[in-house]
């Protein structure tokens, strides 16, 4: 029988856990920033560029 995990003194996962679920998510993000970005993605931020080129988009906003 396998011995039971041993949990944080806060009640969380295990340090081998946090390790774990931190590599997956590192995994995750990597596949994401890695993915194109779709054209119409592109062309609504150029819009929004051109709207609001000091970057303050909340110029025109009342």
């Amino acid at each position: 029988m396998k011995p039971a995990a041993k949990q944080s003194p806060a009640g969380g996962a295990t340090r081998i856990d946090q390790d774990a679920i931190g590599a997956r998510l590192r995994e995750m993000f990597d596949e994401v920033v890695n993915e194109p970005v779709p054209d119409d993605f592109l062309e609504l931020l150029r819009r929004a560029d051109e709207r609001h080129p000091t970057g303050n988009p909340d110029v025109d906003a009342g």
